[in-house]
């Protein structure tokens, strides 16, 4: 089977190239082979290699940078998905497209189900919506949506990697503690789509992250406790939870954006692990990219 990566110099495109089973033919595509938001370019690369699956890890993923530049992020998150899509209606393959939690306004306080109305806050998330009614209205019957949340991994600057800086450079921080959803690592998230891919998953939205929830705050507490057990840090720091009112920021995020994954969860039939777990295993791996 023949698979075509965009945004493959990425964190989660680089994590879909480690975890591809054996038998598929990569084509890996960062931004500097294929700019989705190029027709041509993207037509190009499809002429050229006649992929069955188009997996689109390509993003413009600066939330804050989005509220001031708009538009190089629907170039990126609506327009080039639209591209993609065609592309894949063109050459009869099916394409595999990853989305956000920033869909949703975090007001519901349950799990948003696949199905629940969209509301972006900000220009990032509303890119991304433009970009998943884009690819249903061109190949709604060839394409399946993925949306994910707090994506991090060891081969990438996330929100892991900041933590453990600030850890080892400050004598103290403060994380927003009242900002809720689930940590996701991009390996776990990789495995996923290539399960996806292998079950000819049927065409449409779902949702995936790691299993459980947690705030920001506990996120790092978890990041320093993980990290002075496998000796990553020489020492503890307090943490201190704020308020999102007390760390303003350029785009407001979702208060709570945890995503029901039953369906994928059922369709598949696997079961998540959870995030603490995940962590564990990411921190593992950032340990064996910083020694190999």
């Amino acid at each position: 089977m023949k698979i075509l990566v965009t945004g493959a110099s990425g964190q989660l495109g680089r994590e879909v190239a480690r975890a591809a089973p054996k038998v598929m033919n990569l084509q890996l595509a960062g931004s500097a082979d294929i700019d989705i938001a190029d027709h041509d370019s993207v037509f190009f690369a499809c002429e050229s290699f006649r992929p069955d699956w188009i997996v689109n890890c390509a993003a413009y993923t600066q939330v804050d940078r989005a509220e001031e530049e708009s538009e190089a992020a629907h170039a990126a998150n609506a327009e080039g998905p639209r591209i993609l899509a065609e592309a894949a209606m063109e050459y009869g393959a099916r394409l595999l497209h990853v989305s956000t939690d920033f869909v949703f306004d975090g007001n519901q306080g349950r799990p948003y189900a696949p199905g629940d109305m969209p509301n972006p806050q900000g220009a990032y998330g509303l890119s991304k919506l433009r970009g998943e009614e884009n690819v249903l209205r061109v190949a709604a019957d060839r394409s399946i949506i993925i949306r994910t949340a707090w994506v991090y991994s060891a081969l990438g600057s996330n929100f892991v990697t900041t933590m453990l800086r600030l850890m080892n450079e400050r004598q103290e921080l403060g994380v927003v503690a009242d900002q809720v959803g689930t940590p996701t690592w991009a390996h776990n998230l990789a495995v996923i789509m290539w399960r996806a891919i292998q079950a000819d998953l049927s065409s449409g939205l779902y949702h995936w992250t790691d299993a459980g929830v947690c705030s920001w705050y506990d996120f790092a507490i978890a990041i320093q406790e993980e990290a002075l057990e496998l000796d990553m840090l020489d020492r503890a720091i307090p943490i201190s939870p704020l308020r999102t009112e007390d760390y303003p920021t350029l785009a407001r995020r979702p208060s709570y954006s945890v995503l029901d994954k039953t369906a994928i969860l059922n369709t598949l039939e696997i079961r998540g692990e959870h995030w603490r777990k995940a962590l564990r295993g990411m921190l593992l791996d950032l340990q064996d990219e910083n020694h190999g």
